[in-house]
């Protein structure tokens, strides 16, 4: 949460600075936000993270392996489709099917005869993303406008529950549905042929994503969600249908 928030106020300030920077261009796209659809694409990178509780188990007289456990946030990346719907003035859906590529490491220290190791587990998650947010746009400001962004999203991890190979044994297991809330914010720069945004998303899991099994490494885990933090880029225009149709009314 820390880095979110550190994140967000460098792109908050340096989104401020270029908007007031802006003041004394032209005005590009000035009928952009007249348009009711835009498609896009968006490229960013994320930080993959867990947020784990111990059960009672890792501290009963039962669990002689393992003696604390410890995640490791990786970094990745993602690749999204943009859809949007404008259908107020300052608000619009946005539909962004996608891949989130990104790893997360569960650090085991285990004891044994005395003897204390660590057991790395990296594990590797490869995201169908289906996020459905709604966006709060400000005014515009020239060709700069902040807004505000909330919502959820379905993921199917592809990597999940797949065959262990024995060299990564032991290793447990991470269920392949997963829902999520999201919020965060943006800026928008209106360019001279398209639209340009940097936006930053907190992701936070809502259902517990470990599978059980037998094993003293998944026992020692009550619950454990995903949670990321995500920066994208976006490059969004304006639907050519669309297009005609407004000028057509015009």
């Amino acid at each position: 949460m820390k880095r979110f928030l550190t994140i967000s106020l460098i792109v908050f300030f340096v989104g401020q600075n270029m908007g007031f920077s802006q003041s004394m261009k032209p005005l590009n796209l000035p009928k952009y936000d007249q348009i009711p659809f835009h498609f896009g694409m968006s490229l960013g990178f994320n930080t993959m993270d867990f947020t784990i509780r111990n059960s009672s188990f890792l501290y009963s007289s039962q669990c002689d392996s393992v003696y604390s456990i410890e995640n490791v946030p990786r970094p990745g990346f993602n690749i999204n489709i943009v859809s949007t719907w404008q259908f107020k003035p300052f608000f619009a859906v946005r539909f962004l099917p996608g891949l989130n590529f990104g790893q997360r490491d569960l650090l085991y220290w285990v004891r044994r005869d005395s003897t204390y190791f660590q057991h790395l587990m990296m594990m590797e998650s490869t995201y169908l993303d289906f996020p459905v947010l709604l966006q709060y746009k400000a005014m515009r400001l020239n060709n700069f406008r902040p807004y505000l962004i909330a919502g959820g999203s379905f993921k199917i991890d592809l990597a999940a529950q797949r065959k262990i190979k024995p060299e990564e044994r032991p290793k447990i297991r991470l269920d392949r549905y997963s829902w999520y809330y999201e919020v965060g914010f943006g800026t928008d720069f209106m360019l001279q042929y398209f639209k340009f945004a940097m936006e930053l998303k907190y992701v936070v899991g809502l259902n517990n994503v470990l599978v059980p099994d037998d094993s003293q490494y998944s026992k020692s885990i009550s619950r454990m969600n995903s949670k990321m933090i995500m920066l994208s880029f976006t490059f969004e225009g304006s639907d050519l249908r669309s297009v005609k149709m407004f000028r057509l009314r015009k």
